[in-house]
């Protein structure tokens, strides 16, 4: 195939399709860009079928760091896991192309992304959708496209919406929404924001549907220039009389589905189709249809919860559509941990625990994004137990970290500023149980551990789970969705917010003709539940706790000039090292002069920060000191005013009389209280004992006592000895030698 590229521009941005020259080994390869940020695109379509009962796709995003000009950290040098970031773009290249396949193709595909220059002016998530869609087009596989994915921003001041914007004009929006779909439905969107309303939420989808339709008659011009030859593929087709077979168990299905334990649902439905395998096949036809039984038995199961919803209004577990299930609410449930939050509703269980700590403890990041690390962290883990399952554990799989961030995204908008609460904050979900919307439960439960901490969060926010039931024109949508609605469903629609408005959302779409006007039903039907749900919160914890955990550090910050930092660190880091090990407090020092002093005892906190400033304050005339001798001179004694800071106390102003060697009254390590007398132009300070003590005995007599010597002169006094004079008594300088 020979190279052909198609550029265009949309909504102010430069945009590049190219194929034909890269990768041609691939089943289809496009090179696709936004400015100067690059993504090499490609898909593979297995040429044999796979015996699975699902659709075996798979989807990979490579960051390369050399795409940025870095070398990537570690000992290793080079790319290893996929950054959270990475996991993430993953997961959204995956979720809008996978319902684009028809049911019953079994072929496996893989689609891989892989970076190869990032401008740090233009992201590169949403162009791998719209590369992947091409590539997967220019290699003619059975995907129903064109599909495009766009990024839509709201600038603070304008109010101004943009489509696909820079990461600088990023930094002035309060809203980032990720829609994806073809021009005739959406298929995916993830939405993270500043408190706005469902009607701006609304109209910032509308304007990103209208651009994915934009972006795909760009790509169908594309797609002509290539026009690709499709490849040949099967569908698998079951024998009819495995769905004959099976679908005369509807009614025993309908009845082994209405049961609100999740487990005991699950056994009578598992029971059912064993029963149907074992009498309704002969063990030469389970060999032959295996896959296709299971599949059949699926169908059932999702034909028969849908009918329940759309005929009766009732679901699996009794609830209306729009209840929500009892819920279980308890702020602080676990001591010594700085906050701590369980949430219950129905069968979700969630324990979320708020860890407090110093700035410096931020997750640093390595990946291609413009961003160094964030100060607020959400992990979210999923045990096998959760379920009622065995399983192994190890690295959290792509639907945690996607959980994780959801739950982070939600958060971020009412968290204090740094200046504020200068804290790290790390909130940890462990999903206790689940039966759906765990997700949304670990938002719950986050919000009760941040305010169960102390956290000064502006509002707080709750989330809910929103499922759709579309069969033809008929559409029911539910709230607050069970594991069975979610897998059976077309909708998994998660909304987040505050009594203000949206933080966060996130919806996968199955079904085909899913509308922004559906969408808006199931935004309002959100608010209500959210409200409920938020409502319920505020009987148990009406607002952050108004002090920390004892077992929280208390962190004080403070200011420093620039130029005083190197004293306070000290040479090799010897003079901060020491002001923790003496009062156990931690010390984070930043390039700016801001000091954080952390600490759980209040008092070890204090000292450090006494100690500080001590080190930075230049010490002024009258000022008095009790400091420790640190050296001894012929001439005097140096004194330790603040650990950067010494003085010089001079043998003449250690004691009444006369003082034969330092020795007779000071010694190393005593403690003595001075007064500042003089600080000189080079920050030189001389000091003056209090308290004096008498001179020791058997010490030489004082100055104006001194045997064959006149009384001592007062500073100023004229020389009244003889000599060479200048007529006023007073001594003549020498004369200089001419020349």
């Amino acid at each position: 195939m020979e190279k052909i590229v198609e550029s265009f521009e949309l909504y102010g941005k430069q945009y590049r399709l190219e194929t034909g020259e890269l990768a041609k080994q691939a089943t289809g390869a496009v090179l696709v860009s936004q400015g100067e940020t690059t993504v090499l695109v490609t898909s593979v379509v297995s040429q044999q079928e796979k015996d699975y009962d699902f659709f075996p796709l798979t989807v990979d995003f490579i960051e390369k760091m050399y795409s940025v000009g870095r070398i990537p950290g570690g000992y290793l040098k080079r790319e290893a896991r996929p950054s959270e970031k990475g996991t993430l773009t993953a997961r959204m290249i995956d979720r809008p192309i996978r319902p684009g396949f028809p049911d019953g193709f079994k072929q496996e595909v893989h689609v891989v992304a892989t970076t190869f220059v990032c401008d740090q002016v233009n992201a590169p998530d949403c162009i791998s959708v719209m590369g992947a869609s091409a590539a997967l087009m220019v290699g003619g596989a059975p995907f129903d496209g064109p599909a495009a994915c766009v990024r839509i921003g709201r600038d603070k001041d304008t109010q101004d919406f943009i489509v696909n914007p820079t990461y600088q004009e990023m930094e002035n929006s309060d809203l980032e929404l990720t829609i994806a779909g073809t021009a005739d439905y959406i298929s995916m969107v993830e939405a993270g924001a500043h408190e706005i309303s469902e009607e701006d939420m609304l109209a910032a989808m509308n304007l990103g549907q209208k651009a994915i339709a934009k972006f795909c008659e760009k790509q169908a011009e594309f797609l002509a220039k290539v026009n690709p030859e499709p490849m040949p593929y099967t569908i698998h087709q079951a024998d009819p009389s495995v769905a004959e077979r099976v679908n005369a168990h509807f009614d025993e299905m309908s009845a082994a589905l209405k049961d609100a334990n999740k487990q005991a649902r699950m056994g009578k439905v598992e029971e059912l189709k064993a029963a149907i395998k074992a009498n309704d096949f002969t063990a030469e036809e389970q060999a032959a249809w295996g896959s296709d039984i299971a599949a059949a038995c699926k169908a059932l199961e999702k034909k028969a919860m849908r009918a329940m919803v759309i005929e009766t209004g009732e679901r699996a577990d009794g609830r209306t559509p729009e209840q929500i299930r009892p819920l279980h609410i308890v702020p602080g449930y676990l001591p010594r941990v700085h906050g701590s939050g369980l949430f219950q509703r129905g069968q979700t269980q969630v324990m979320s625990v708020a860890t407090l700590g110093m700035l410096n403890e931020w997750q640093r990041l390595d990946t291609i994004e413009p961003v160094d690390g964030k100060r607020y962290m959400h992990h979210y883990n999923f045990p096998p137990y959760c379920t009622g399952e065995t399983g192994r554990m190890g690295a959290p799989k792509r639907r945690e970290v996607g959980h994780g961030a959801l739950a982070e995204r939600a958060l971020i908008p009412v968290l204090p500023s740094e200046d504020d609460f200068p804290y790290a904050i790390r909130v940890v979900s462990e999903v206790l149980e689940s039966n759906g919307s765990s997700s949304m439960a670990s938002t719950c439960g986050s919000t009760l551990a941040l305010m169960d901490a102390g956290v000064p969060i502006s509002r707080p926010v709750s989330g809910i789970a929103m499922g759709l039931i579309k069969e033809g024109d008929d559409v029911v949508i539910l709230s607050d969705i069970q594991g069975l609605e979610d897998f059976l469903g077309d909708m998994d629609f998660k909304v987040c917010g505050t009594e203000k408005g949206i933080t966060a959302l996130q919806m996968d779409n199955k079904a085909k003709g899913l509308s922004v006007e559906i969408l808006a039903r199931a935004l309002e039907q959100a608010k209500e539940g959210r409200a409920y749900i938020l409502d319920a919160m505020l009987e148990q914890i009406p607002a952050p706790r108004p002090e920390l955990r004892d077992t929280a550090p208390r962190i004080e910050t403070i200011h420093i000039p620039v130029d005083k930092i190197r004293d306070v660190i000290g040479s090799g880091g010897k003079v901060v090292r020491g002001i923790q090990e003496e009062t156990g407090a931690s010390i984070d020092i930043q390039e700016d002069g801001t000091i954080h002093i952390a600490a759980v005892e209040g008092t070890a906190g204090a000292a450090a920060k006494a100690m500080i400033l001590g080190i930075v304050k230049e010490p002024e005339v009258g000022e008095v000191y009790t400091g420790e001798v640190v050296g001894i001179k012929d001439f005097g004694a140096f004194v330790k005013l603040t650990p950067g800071k010494d003085g010089l106390l001079h043998i003449s102003r250690m004691a009444n009389g006369r003082v034969g060697k330092v020795e007779d009254v000071l010694n190393l390590g005593d403690q003595v209280e001075v007064q500042v007398i003089e600080v000189d132009d080079k920050g030189k300070i001389s000091l003056d004992r209090l308290n004096k003590p008498d001179a020791p005995e058997g010490a030489a007599p004082a100055n104006d006592a001194r045997p064959g010597r006149g009384p001592r002169r007062e500073r100023g006094e004229r020389d009244q000895r003889g000599g060479r004079g200048n007529g006023n008594g007073g001594r003549t300088p020498r004369r200089r030698h001419e020349a």
